[in-house]
This record gives structure tokens, sequence and C-alpha cells, in this order.
């Protein structure tokens, strides 16, 4: 890298080069998807030498960088400022000297000063006394509660609470590994690197040479090398289902089944197969003759009614939710309408409540 041309940018922006400044070839992100330095550090791109490349990198930035973000392009003495969303590549001209500047995103953007306000709730001079009482196994709840809220902001629709409960659950993750780190155990980043170490090696059709035929491909490549690594560890008496969590919520759970199931060849041929399932099944259930028959035929029913939402490209969890969620407004609506009569539910009369039912489906 050419100092002279970082120096000669900094004459040109009159600043002094900030602590912390990231230096890199813009060249370097031609073929990124997310710009490979922390947000909340300035940052100084050299070398943007084409409108090409200034496109490329403009839209990696986005990845991180709201629209209007200022950033300053520098070729020689002169300095050109741009809000991100506003640059356009094909009006300037690029030479091999022109430099980007890209100023911090602000305090607490980057991945680690978050880790490091985690850490310090946990140190044991000025932590905070509830942050340092914490376990990997009284945290276990909240981890839960917590997954749970973000699937509910999932299904709400609304992006600035999921925005917010994502937050929260990312709390858990590197309060976890904090506590981890703490006790020897490992660190973030060797939770991160693991993970990462785990999606390029089951994804060779995106990062090898691997050809696949569409997603049934993949899937069905993605369960080989489960079981290579399985092998690989030692863990031969393991299943095919047996990674499977068994706290999942039966409607998830039963789905995971018969995916992983279905990805070895274990599936019907064709969904009428599924549909004549679901009709034996009822006749079973009618034929029940006491409760413990009936909680079986029961199991059975929802079991291949799961296996129905699976050929329908449907998540059984997600659709069931969405049905209480439709009947706990339409109720609502039932239980309001009462009140505006001046009467309790339990004094109505069933025609009545299935009117003010009725009126709610209409409008929920």
């Amino acid at each position: 890298m050419d100092f002279n041309l970082v120096s000669s940018a900094f004459d040109a922006l009159r600043i002094d080069p900030p602590p912390g400044l990231t230096l890199l070839e813009a060249q370097s992100l031609s073929l990124k998807h997310y710009p490979p330095f922390p947000p909340d550090m300035p940052a100084l791109l050299v070398g943007v030498d084409s409108p090409e490349l200034a496109l490329q990198v403009k839209k990696v930035l986005l990845a991180v960088y709201p629209r209007e973000h200022e950033i300053t392009l520098v070729e020689g003495q002169k300095s050109q400022v741009e809000s991100l969303g506003d640059l356009q590549p094909s009006i300037f001209d690029f030479q091999l000297s022109t430099c980007l500047y890209i100023p911090s995103l602000g305090e607490g953007t980057s991945f680690e000063s978050f880790a490091e306000i985690v850490a310090h709730l946990r140190a044991p001079e000025d932590g905070c006394p509830w942050d340092k009482e914490q376990t990997h196994e009284s945290l276990r709840k909240h981890l839960l509660e917590e997954s749970y809220e973000a699937i509910s902001a999932i299904d709400s629709g609304d992006f600035p609470d999921m925005r917010e409960e994502f937050g929260d659950l990312l709390l858990q993750i590197v309060l976890q590994s904090q506590i981890a780190i703490e006790e020897g155990q490992f660190n973030i980043s060797q939770v991160i690197q693991g993970i990462s170490s785990k999606l390029v090696r089951r994804h060779p059709h995106v990062f090898g040479d691997l050809k696949l035929d569409g997603v049934d491909g993949v899937l069905a490549n993605w369960e080989k090398l489960k079981e290579t690594e399985r092998k690989d560890k030692g863990q031969n008496e393991k299943g095919l289902l047996d990674g499977i969590p068994a706290a999942l919520p039966a409607l998830s759970q039963a789905q995971e089944y018969q995916d992983r199931a279905a990805r070895v060849g274990f599936d019907w041929p064709e969904i009428e197969g599924v549909l004549d399932k679901i009709r034996e099944e009822i006749e079973e259930i009618k034929g029940a003759q006491n409760l413990e028959e009936v909680t079986a035929e029961l199991g059975d029913l929802f079991f291949v009614l799961v296996n129905l939402a699976r050929w329908r490209k449907v998540d059984a969890e997600s659709a069931l939710r969405g049905t209480n969620i439709k009947f706990k407004k339409r109720f609502g609506y039932v239980e309001q309408g009462a009140k505006k009569q001046g009467r309790n539910l339990s004094d109505m009369a069933l025609e009545e409540m299935d009117a003010l039912w009725n009126e709610a489906k209409t409008v929920l």
C-alpha cells in the first residue's frame, strides 16, 4: 500500500488520520458481500480505480451503512462528499490514486464493541451484580423466552420489533459465550469460527466445485455431509433424527423428523398418499374406544397433517401459530361486543356469540 497516497488523502480531507483507522485496498472488496471491517471505526479504501469497482464497493457498504451515510471521494488534492446512496460512479473520473473515506457509523455499531459491553457487564470489579451471577443453566429460560419472542416478532411482520428481538437473542448467545470464556471452555471467536467452517464445509456447491440439482439436491447432500461428520466424530451410533432437539415444539419436531427422513427417500411418492392417510386416520379416530386410543389416533392425525403441510411447503408451527393469533383477535372482538351490550359472555347464548364471531370474521 502506498502510504504517501494515504497521507495525501488525509491532507485533502483536511483531517489527521483518526485512531483505529482501517486501511484497505478497494480491490479487496471486489468479490465481497459484506464489509470486512468494523463500522464503528473510520475506513479508507485506496485504489478505487474504476466506476465498476466503485459500484461494487457501494453495494458492499450498503449492507451495513445507511444510504444517507456521508462518504468522501478523494483524488489528489480534491475531495467530494456524497451520500452513499447517491454515489454515481459513472460521473466521477476514477484514477488508480482515487481513495474513498468512510467515517465511523458511530459507537456500538460493531460486534466487537457489543462483545466488550457484555464482557464489562460480567467484570468482577465494576460489572453488574445480576449479570455476574448468571450461569449457563440460569440463562437457559431466558434463551428460550427470547427465542419465542423473536418468533412472535417474525410472525407479526413488525420489522422494528424483529430488530429488537434479534438483538435480545444475540445478547443471550454472547453472554453464554462470555461465561464460557471465564470458565476456560471456549470463546466467541471459536463459536463464530466453528459455524463459519461448518457453513463452508456444508456448501461445497457455493464455496467449491460441486454441482447439485436444486434445493432437493442440496438437502440430500447436506445429509450425506452430516453423516460423514458423525462418523468422523465417532458418533456412528447416532441416527439421522438424533440431532433434532427434544425440546422443540411438537409440530416443529414432527416436521423436522419428516424433512430429514424425506431427504434420504423415506417419503410418499405423491401427495395423494398423504391425503389418503389423513382420511384413514380420521376413520380410526371415529373407531377409537377409549381415551388412550383417541389420544394415540389424534397424535397420528396431527403427524400426518404436519406431513401435508410439509408437502405444501408450509411451516406447520407457523401456520398453527397464525391461526391461534387470528382466533385470539376474533374472540377478543366477541368479548368487546358483549361488553358494549353490557353483558357477560357466560350469559350469552351460543347463537349470539356466533353472530359476533361472524362479524369479527369480516373485519379480522
